[in-house]
């Protein structure tokens, strides 16, 4: 379960800083709109409550002075006459108009009480309640008079508050109509929220264009110097976006360069060493025709030799992470067969198995090197080789199998490593100096692959071995 949570997260929340830091601020804003929409509502009910308590003392209070100044047979009169067509139905009762259906507001009653109270109003009892504009017929008359046959469509509920006075028997009934807030409310609300992310996500989209855009060409541009160092220097990251981003972007740029110049140093220095070392070793070859013993003759040109393929082999590795020939498209399948064939022709036990036609751009003599070496490799230690060559999704697989001992599982990765060898001697017929895996490896990262040793299992056909598996990006 957790793990295909993990997955789905992937998939659905954005990868890139931009889009992580949009989301973020979009969360942030969602929550902060939230919180200050219950504020604003609940502020918003307070003051309505506020406006509806101060409105019902005022008529209650007046009421009970018109009482108080004609009596109550009076007062009753007049206040079903002009007053209750003033004041929305207010009227006096015997008893409270308050039935089982009607909603109690108590914060509104509680604050009616204190208003009352605070004006010097004493009474023996008050109810404030809620009912629907349909069930009270004296605010229906009030608002059929004032507005015509159509009372407007956002008055719903009326609030009546009915108060019986201190030594009084009777009540004093008084209505008022609470304001239509929900849907202004929600108006402004949204509104609000969008007025607020356009401003704030906009202007901090445009800040973070401003930094991952150069990230992005900065990180395309290491990982097209990753495998190729030799890029022009007219492709480098100009600098561009806040200090910070220009500063990284002018040190990596500095950095390029400073490799640049040591890997060609490091390509002179080697082509010097390996013109020095040669040319003595090319001297030392015709010297060796004047010894007379023929087998000491056939040792003396066999040392030579290893030591020139060791000599090339180290070459080799040290300039295949600045290799000089340009990228070229290449049918994968008709290079792994013209391999195999130069195997087949020395009479080795090489077979080719399947195979599909895969097209890329490949540095085909670097490649070709690679292939020797891994094929050479399983010819070598377990006598024949089976390659194949398929598809598998967006990588192109070259396997190269074996059915020799294997290598411990504990020393695969030892044996990627320079001058690594199964076998301890140097001798070039079991092996020579430990370089072709390395050397392979380093073939296939320089074309942004990678170079995966294994050893057999069922899965291909139960057979014992050692499984080479070179995998380029198609």
């Amino acid at each position: 379960m957790r793990r295909r949570l993990s997955i789905l997260s992937r998939r659905i929340l954005p990868r890139s800083l931009q889009g992580q830091m949009l989301l973020a601020v979009a969360l942030a804003l969602l929550l902060g709109q939230a919180i200050s929409a219950v504020i604003i509502y609940r502020a918003e009910v307070a003051r309505a409550d506020n406006s509806i308590a101060h409105t019902l003392a005022f008529r209650l209070i007046g009421a009970q002075a018109f009482d108080a100044r004609v009596g109550r047979r009076d007062a009753m009169h007049g206040m079903r006459g002009r007053g209750a067509r003033r004041s929305m139905g207010l009227v006096s009762a015997n008893v409270s108009p308050r039935t089982s259906q009607d909603r109690m507001r108590g914060n509104l009653q509680e604050r009616l009480a204190q208003v009352l109270s605070e004006q010097g109003i004493a009474f023996t009892a008050l109810d404030v309640f809620e009912r629907p504009l349909a069930d009270d017929p004296p605010a229906q008359n009030f608002l059929r008079r004032r507005f015509g046959a159509s009372p407007p469509p956002d008055r719903s509920q009326v609030v009546v508050a009915a108060m019986r006075p201190a030594g009084a028997s009777h009540w004093i009934v008084a209505r008022d109509l609470p304001p239509a807030r929900t849907g202004r409310f929600v108006r402004l609300l949204l509104l609000q929220t969008v007025l607020t992310y356009i401003v704030l996500v906009g202007a901090i989209a445009l800040l973070l264009r401003r930094i991952t855009g150069p990230l992005k060409a900065l990180t395309g541009r290491v990982e097209d110097f990753s495998r190729d160092p030799a890029m022009s220097a007219d492709a480098r990251v100009q600098p561009a976006g806040p200090t910070d981003t220009r500063r990284l972007i002018i040190a990596h740029n500095r950095m390029e360069q400073r490799i640049g110049a040591l890997l060609d140093e490091k390509n002179v220095m080697l082509g010097a060493i390996g013109h020095d070392l040669k040319t003595p070793l090319a001297a030392l070859r015709v010297r060796i025709e004047s010894v007379e013993d023929e087998d000491e003759r056939a040792r003396m040109a066999a040392t030579i030799e290893d030591i020139v393929r060791t000599l090339d082999d180290i070459l080799s590795l040290a300039r295949v992470g600045r290799p000089s020939d340009p990228l070229e498209t290449t049918e994968l399948s008709a290079l792994v067969v013209s391999v195999v064939e130069e195997f087949e022709d020395m009479g080795d036990p090489v077979e080719l198995g399947e195979t599909q036609r895969i097209v890329l751009p490949l540095r085909a003599t670097w490649l070709r090197r690679a292939l020797r070496n891994l094929i050479g490799n399983a010819v070598r230690y377990a006598g024949g080789a089976d390659v194949s060559v398929e598809r598998r999704g967006n990588r192109a697989i070259v396997r190269v199998m074996d059915r020799g001992p294997g290598i411990p599982d504990g020393q695969i990765s030892a044996m990627m490593e320079p001058f690594a060898r199964g076998d301890p001697s140097r001798n070039r017929g079991t092996g020579g100096a430990g370089l072709g895996l390395t050397l392979a490896r380093a073939i296939a990262e320089q074309h942004g692959g990678t170079l995966i040793l294994a050893n057999r299992d069922a899965d291909d056909g139960g057979a014992t071995g050692l499984c080479a598996e070179l995998s380029l990006p198609v």
